[in-house]
């Protein structure tokens, strides 16, 4: 990401050689969709396995900036234990608040690097414990504690643009106009676009792609329908797919997708399972959550939004290896 700093908030930040992750081009999985070419950004291939490590490296560095000694995050896994990594990297003392469903490979990547660890039975509880020692102890949040909530650390986000300098490195003009993005509160959804929004303001590229936010309940895609506004609260199944769960949304998910001209879909529990299965029989095994880009694509093709003669682009966050024991079972059910 070293390459990109021109375009970055730091010149220098904790790395483990993270970005530089491949574009796979996939004709099996473009047939079975009946589009004319699918590709897949495996950014599961970063150093802690998750796209995560794009924006820690920012946070941490920013953190270290503002003579903060405390880094924290409320986690269910994946940035818990991407922070955790870059925290240990540069020296700075990392705290995690998550509840007990944490997976148990997650917490003992993030405890192996000297991390603390706090408990909540809740998830909302965690927001509040990061409230309290944010204002008396001085501690950086890395991510949200605000509710109706907003995004991780805006120096954080600013790290996947270079996702969108990697794709148009890869396709020059000719970026496919479809990108689907498994979505929760929408950091990478807006990253991308920010990158995407940069490179077109300074005549790089002609035209954003339309963005896609893939979700496991209907949120965003009530909101683009106008049925609900941005601080409702959403209900739904996502225990499944944690990683883009919850019941909140966030206003930069929203700008990201109307200024892309794009859509949000929503994938349900069950069809998370088949999507999962399905890329597994593929050799693409992925977390649930990331693997709903798969089953969003499709529902848009079959619902006539993105036409047959189209190529897209999936962004695959997670290995597998991050399913809960839930998805696990269910998947070799």
């Amino acid at each position: 990401m070293f390459r990109y700093t021109d375009y970055l908030p730091y010149n220098k930040f904790p790395t483990i050689v993270e970005g530089g992750t491949p574009l796979l081009e996939d004709k099996n999985l473009a047939e079975r969709l009946g589009l004319n070419n699918v590709y897949l950004k495996n950014e599961f291939q970063n150093p802690t396995g998750t796209h995560k490590d794009r924006m820690n490296p920012f946070i941490v560095q920013r953190a270290i900036e503002n003579n903060k000694e405390i880094v924290v995050a409320a986690s269910s896994g994946n940035e818990g234990v991407s922070l955790a990594a870059y925290a240990a990297r540069a020296g700075i003392k990392c705290i995690i608040v998550t509840t007990d469903n944490i997976l148990p490979n997650c917490k003992e990547a993030i405890l192996a690097t000297g991390a603390e660890i706090i408990f909540t039975k809740t998830a909302f509880e965690r927001w509040e414990i990061i409230k309290k020692h944010v204002e008396e102890v001085n501690w950086f949040s890395a991510t949200n504690y605000m509710n109706p909530p907003v995004g991780s650390s805006y120096f954080g986000v600013q790290g996947y643009k270079t996702i969108s300098y990697e794709i148009y490195e890869y396709f020059g003009d000719n970026i496919p106009n479809y990108l689907a993005i498994p979505t929760s509160r929408g950091d990478l959804l807006f990253g991308i676009f920010e990158g995407f929004k940069e490179l077109n303001s300074l005549n790089i590229i002609s035209k954003i792609p339309k963005l896609i936010a893939v979700e496991p309940i209907p949120r965003l895609e009530l909101i683009l329908s106008s049925k609900a506004e941005t601080n409702n609260l959403f209900e739904g199944k996502y225990s499944l797919t944690p990683s883009v769960g919850g019941n909140t949304v966030t206003r930069q998910s929203v700008v990201a997708l109307n200024r892309s001209k794009g859509y949000a879909v929503s994938v349900s529990q069950e069809e998370a399972i088949l999507n999962t299965k399905e890329l597994s029989k593929s050799g693409i095994f992925l977390e649930g959550s990331s693997a709903i880009v798969y089953g969003g694509i499709k529902k848009l093709v079959k619902e006539g939004k993105i036409p047959k003669n189209e190529e897209v682009v999936l962004i695959m966050t997670s290995y597998g290896s991050r399913n809960s024991y839930g998805m696990i079972k269910e998947i070799l059910r």
